[in-house]
């Protein structure tokens, strides 16, 4: 399938019962969700959507805990006002979907976001986090952006660049063993293509047992067995955060 991201079976968890902590606010052409942690901090992150968009609780949560640990976490609507993906669409339409939303055309919002981040907000490091349909965004963001001081791409693999192994911004690629999206033999790919080309640090970490979507699953507990990887995960993100902002 030639596509830049694909059908992704993320957890829609909890939808209803979390409402998050920091507030939508308009920048220029699109609209964020912005939470600030309790003392002042210029370092912020950029957090990326999955294809359910970008008020999806699971994503609202995992900025949260951004700020609970000094981040200024920024979520922007990344389809500037298109519909996400909803999880009874007809996946034969995904492609179709998709043309519109293409996680490598978001120059633009990306660029309005770093404005506002460091003429509002005072943000002097700037990373990145996304999920799904945003790890392959951030993933693009790692190509182009050299002042990213580290990016962690969760589930997302950039499929076509032939430049996509050449980051610019030390990366951090979490997968899961049994993702039915990307397929264990592009991730040994990756790997590879990184150990000859990659002129920054990076690393590509692969969760036994786990599934796609499962780092930024609200209810962790929804499955006793997946909470260590789960948390790992989580924990290899902040270390990777801390190692480099």
């Amino acid at each position: 399938m030639a596509n830049e991201a694909m059908p992704c079976p993320c957890d829609l968890g909890d939808k209803l019962e979390y409402g998050g902590q920091g507030q939508e606010i308009q920048i220029e052409h699109i609209k964020v969700y912005v939470v600030k942690p309790s003392s002042a901090s210029n370092k912020a992150v950029i957090v990326i959507q999955d294809i359910f968009g970008w008020q999806l609780p699971n994503t609202r949560y995992m900025a949260d805990m951004l700020a609970s640990n000094g981040y200024i976490a920024i979520c922007p609507d990344f389809f500037v006002g298109k519909e996400p993906w909803n999880p009874t669409d007809d996946w034969s339409t995904f492609q179709q979907w998709l043309e519109d939303r293409k996680p490598t055309n978001i120059k633009k919002e990306v660029d309005a976001v770093l404005r506002f981040l460091k003429d509002q907000c005072g943000a002097k490091q700037i990373g990145a986090v996304g999920f799904c349909w945003g790890g392959v965004a951030v993933h693009y963001l790692s190509l182009q952006y050299p002042e990213l001081k580290a990016v962690v791409s969760l589930y997302g693999i950039i499929r076509e660049r032939e430049d996509r192994y050449e980051l610019k911004s030390p990366t951090l690629f979490i997968f899961a063993e049994n993702d039915a999206v990307i397929p264990l033999d592009q991730v040994s790919a990756l790997e590879k293509s990184l150990q000859e080309k990659c002129p920054v640090d990076y690393q590509v970490k692969m969760f036994q047992g786990q599934t796609h979507g499962f780092v930024h699953r609200k209810r962790e507990d929804i499955n006793p067995t997946d909470k260590p990887s789960i948390q790992e995960a989580r924990t290899d993100m902040f270390n990777w955060l801390a190692k480099y902002m």
